[in-house]
């Protein structure tokens, strides 16, 4: 092996590729691709040359190796998430159930009747795959189901009020992760939003004020993601229904998270569900797949018959419709909710935040001596903390926790170092992630069910 320490003792690209060492990456990812990474490999190793460092010919081969490693990894990945919010948006939001996975599995595997009515010999409809069961679990007449619940949002406004207007409670005027806008949302559907009410106190009289012969509908959006307290007044649905139905018009409501169930059943907070709007006169509600619901990304429209297929006509419906994969994960997490008594224990999103804090804190005292042996420097303990739900639903309540604490004793400013090993966590095989507050990182153990496979993963750090 010898030093190179000038351009001249570079390899050509040609003679680099057929070095025999070489031959398998070849063989393994392709001549354009290993071609493209070993221009890129010989033109580094020319400028560092040229700024006077030296190296061995062995480490061009490297080099190779990891770029081309690189060129092929994926930037989407599973992460451990210890953040201690349990429907994190940056991080995927709803862990799907096995059942799910296995459904897009076998869809994935082969061709399916997406559009097909295989009784009939004809072409079908992609969008009955998930409705009857959403009827089932939710009382509506007909159910629709699009990317995502804005999409939801917007296709539900462009088909029943364009170019009218559409007032809403100054208090509901939400934004939402991404700063995305109701206002800006009601713009694009090209209707005109018409706000009442003040932001902490609206009257059913602000409505009937509001409204004219240019009001399409009414619209009620759930504050999931904050919450206004003290002196407040919000009308409810049962008022906002008899308000629209009295005025000829349909009573839309967002439900943004939106569930099926009632999480106080599950020793939780409760939330608004989807049958109570219903039930309450809303003709039609909005709500997202993966939030509460805890299955894929979707949005959701359920409600009166003709509403629904008025939307379903609309053209946009196209451009906003679920792929195969999506309608197979969804079945599968509504099938779940058929069997109220086993939910908690199936669907990975309830049994995450109905997870036992002592259970967490035995597991949390498991792992801290492990932990410790790769952490020098740093103090690991077990703390007390809380989770939250994340996505926007219940904001103001937090759950019963254990964390992995980590500390540097006497530190006055211990944040760089923290940054470090919060970044070393980052770059394992399976990355970890977890938050920094307080001079100090936490890993809440809520979402942590692996805990071998979690174990294991900690060989990527340098052990103290």
């Amino acid at each position: 092996m010898s030093i190179i320490n000038t351009p001249n003792q570079l390899p050509s690209v040609d003679r680099f590729l057929n070095d025999p060492d070489i031959a398998s990456f070849v063989r393994d990812y392709g001549v354009p691709l290993v071609t493209r990474c070993a221009r890129n490999v010989l033109e580094s190793a020319r400028q560092q040359v040229l700024a006077g460092q030296s190296f061995e010919s062995g480490d061009l081969i490297d080099n190779l190796c990891e770029d081309v490693a690189s060129a092929v990894r994926p930037s989407l990945r599973r992460v451990i998430n210890l953040t201690g919010t349990v429907l994190h948006t940056n991080l995927g939001r709803a862990v799907l159930p096995a059942s799910a996975i296995e459904a897009m599995v076998e869809v994935a595997r082969g061709a399916s009747n997406l559009e097909f009515d295989v009784i009939a010999g004809k072409r079908g409809d992609r969008h009955i795959h998930p409705e009857a069961l959403l009827c089932q679990l939710t009382g509506a007449e007909r159910a629709l189901v699009v990317n995502n619940n804005a999409a939801a949002v917007l296709l539900t406004l462009n088909s029943l009020a364009l170019r009218k207007e559409v007032p809403v409670s100054r208090g509901e005027l939400i934004e939402i992760g991404g700063a995305f806008r109701m206002p800006d949302i009601m713009a694009r559907a090209g209707c005109k939003l018409v706000e009442v009410g003040t932001t902490n106190r609206t009257h059913a009289v602000d409505y009937e004020t509001a409204m004219d012969s240019r009001t399409a509908l009414l619209m009620k959006v759930h504050a999931s993601n904050y919450a206004i307290q003290g002196f407040t007044k919000q009308v409810t649905e049962a008022e906002l229904a008899n308000i629209a139905h009295a005025h000829d018009v349909p009573l839309v409501t967002d439900l943004g998270s939106g569930t099926l169930v009632d999480l106080e059943d599950y020793g939780l907070p409760h939330e608004p569900t989807v049958s109570e709007a219903l039930t309450a006169g809303a003709d039609l509600v909005t709500f997202s797949g993966d939030k509460l619901l805890g299955g894929p990304q979707a949005g959701i429209i359920v409600g009166r018959r003709d509403l629904v297929e008025k939307i379903k006509r609309n053209p946009m419906t196209r451009a906003m419709r679920p792929d195969k994969l999506t309608l197979a994960a969804l079945h599968a997490v509504l099938r779940l909710y058929t069997h109220p008594a086993r939910l908690a224990e199936e669907l990975p999103t309830l049994r995450y935040l109905t997870r036992d804090v002592t259970e967490i804190e035995q597991l949390a005292n498991r792992l801290a001596p492990i932990v410790q042996g790769y952490c020098e420097g740093f103090q690991v303990t077990v703390d007390r903390t809380h989770s939250q739900v994340g996505s926007g639903a219940l904001p103001v309540d937090r759950l019963e926790s254990a964390a992995l604490k980590f500390t540097r004793p006497g530190v006055r400013r211990p944040g760089k170092a923290l940054k470090v090993l919060a970044r070393a966590f980052r770059e394992l095989p399976i990355p970890v992630i977890g938050r920094i507050a307080d001079d100090a990182l936490w890993f809440d153990l809520r979402c942590l069910e692996d805990e071998a496979e979690f174990v294991d993963n900690l060989r990527g750090l340098t052990r103290s």
